[in-house]
């Protein structure tokens, strides 16, 4: 049975990667610390779970040590939050990283698979975002994600490690989290909506953004795992290739709105995904509204 291992694999994402990788019969392996990962019923009773911290080498490298591939979710996401907390996300988005890239190289790992984001991009003149573009990120978390990918491609030339970093376009879907002051915007109007209060949208709403389904995200990280098209530092967009205003997503949720002054971000985001489906033979999958729909029956909402 060969060895996978999953970093953040408590969390949104990582919980879903888990699910597949136990699915194909993978010896799974979970690195959390749980800051933002989340004990209870999304966590397999298939897979091993170390609660660690990346930014403690002795404490990861056994974990990762002879698995055959590592998929690294383990992040402090959101860009206001890197805004407020830039020392703390650096430590854990950049030198946590790096502790992982060093573990997977000392520990025979065949592939690392790392989540990137199109928050590196920032401000562009025209859409949609290809990889080829220029980064030119508005925010720590746009910088450390980047500096992220340049690291691993680093140490495919370098070291030998195959890597592959994966620039994720406003992940949604089933176990998103609703709480704290940087949730996504779904969860939190599919939230605000249960709870009877308006929807809060920061600016005008007319921003807009490439929302991209968990379900397609996961099938995104397993062919980047697999492809031989794959492992020298490549960098793929996993984007749905649709850009919808956070109006259009207010207005599909349902309910009354209120605006808040807005915040520090990209006005637009649309991906470019020809890369992904060329060379990985990835294909979104998941219709927004279909998607909407689903969230708010399991909400109670429809």
């Amino acid at each position: 049975m060969a060895k996978a291992v999953v970093t953040g694999g408590a969390g949104f994402i990582g919980s879903h990667i888990v699910d597949a990788l136990v699915e194909r019969g993978f010896e799974t392996h979970v690195i959390d610390n749980y800051a933002a990962g989340k004990r209870g019923d999304r966590m397999s009773k298939s897979a091993t779970y170390h609660e660690v911290d990346i930014r403690e080498y002795d404490a990861i490298a056994p974990v990762i040590a002879g698995a055959q591939y590592v998929f690294h979710e383990a992040a402090l996401p959101r860009v206001q939050f890197s805004i407020e907390h830039p020392i703390e996300t650096f430590a854990v988005n950049v030198t946590g990283f790096v502790n992982i890239l060093r573990a997977a190289h000392q520990g025979g790992v065949k592939r690392v698979v790392a989540a990137s984001s199109g928050s590196v991009y920032g401000d562009q003149a025209t859409m949609p975002l290809v990889e080829t573009m220029t980064p030119q990120p508005k925010s720590p978390y746009g910088l450390q994600k980047y500096i992220s990918e340049v690291t691993a491609k680093l140490w495919s030339e370098v070291y030998g490690l195959e890597t592959a970093s994966l620039r994720y376009f406003n992940v949604y879907g089933t176990r998103m989290d609703p709480n704290g002051a940087y949730a996504l915007a779904i969860a939190k109007f599919i939230k605000f909506r249960t709870e009877g209060k308006p929807l809060t949208i920061w600016g005008d709403g007319s921003h807009t953004r490439d929302f991209t389904h968990v379900s397609d995200v996961v099938s995104a990280n397993l062919l980047a795992a697999e492809s031989p098209n794959a492992g020298k530092g490549d960098v793929f967009n996993i984007g749905a290739g649709r850009n919808i205003s956070v109006n259009e997503v207010a207005r599909l949720i349902g309910g009354p709105v209120v605006n808040e002054p807005e915040r520090l971000e990209p006005a637009h985001a649309l991906a470019d995904n020809t890369k992904a489906r060329t060379m990985l033979g990835w294909e979104p999958k998941m219709k927004f509204e279909d998607a909407i729909v689903a969230l708010k029956k399991e909400a109670g909402l429809a």
